[in-house]
């Protein structure tokens, strides 16, 4: 009671750099896929639990403080720089049930049958191995604990890549056809693959929703150099192409743009999917 007394004596000055700063750059790309674990996930006291791949640290840090100090909440993540922003965010919050470390998710230090709860954010769809990483996940939870994770699915931005694939298919150019495919398969797995993931590395499915959203601009050239675009998606997309990368994403651009006129903007669906698991 007198440490909660003490919280609530404690005053935020808004005008202290380290504040400001974390006050709070969380991208809209993350929170729709995160709002759906927030509003799914078992919420128990005195639980320990994992978030993989957090990122700067959503619903890392929203989590931690839901549960409460009686549980703890892991993260981890490969992202360097990301879990230095969220060691400054569980200083400022002063978050003291929550813990980030370096590492993995094919390979985690964590003993066997540790967490009663695992979760990722659009995560799992970025390791390199997932059979590996549920393994493990198995491996590290309790008997009956919760998996819960989002990830998008493969018919995300479908209104851009077709454009794409029609430039490409146009100039003859089949085999960069084929790369784009195989760009959308690896990142972006279709609900049987995945059920049958889970499935393989012991897992029960009790709830599958599916959902989306739309990413909105006035015109392709405006979703071209938003900065989302630059930093999670345009690198990737431009190895697809072999060689004239500025003039394909041109007439891309171009495309798009006509498109924004006929429609009255530009509408990208981002469909995904939030598994809830059990382990069995």
């Amino acid at each position: 009671m007198i440490q909660y007394l003490k919280q609530l004596q404690k005053k935020y000055n808004l005008n202290i750099s380290d504040i400001t700063s974390v006050y709070d750059e969380l991208p809209l790309w993350s929170a729709p896929f995160g709002m759906t674990i927030l509003d799914q996930v078992v919420l128990k006291p005195g639980i320990k639990a994992l978030d993989i791949g957090p990122g700067t640290g959503f619903p890392f840090l929203e989590l931690a403080m839901r549960l409460g100090k009686k549980s703890k909440v892991y993260g981890i993540d490969p992202w360097e720089e990301a879990i230095e922003r969220i060691r400054l965010k569980l200083k400022v919050y002063n978050i003291k049930n929550a813990e980030i470390i370096y590492g993995f998710a094919e390979e985690m230090s964590f003993p066997d049958n540790f967490f009663d709860l695992i979760l990722s954010n659009n995560g799992l769809n970025n390791v390199n191995d997932l059979s590996k990483v549920l393994s493990e996940c198995n491996r590290i939870g309790k008997k009956d604990s919760q998996l819960i994770f989002t990830v998008n699915l493969p018919g995300t931005m479908y209104e851009f890549y077709e454009i794409m694939e029609d430039i490409l298919l146009e100039k003859k150019r089949h085999s960069e056809i084929a790369s784009l495919h195989r760009h959308i398969s690896e990142k972006r797995k279709s609900i049987p693959e995945i059920t049958w993931f889970l499935k393989n590395a012991g897992f029960k499915i009790k709830k599958i929703t599916e959902d989306k959203f739309y990413l909105r601009y006035v015109n392709g050239s405006a979703m071209l150099n938003h900065y989302f675009i630059r930093l999670a998606f345009l690198e990737n997309w431009k190895k697809i192409i072999v060689s004239d990368v500025g003039k394909i994403f041109t007439e891309a651009e171009n495309r798009l743009n006509k498109l924004s006129e006929e429609k009255n903007e530009l509408k990208l669906t981002v469909p995904f999917v939030c598994f809830d698991c059990r382990k069995k």
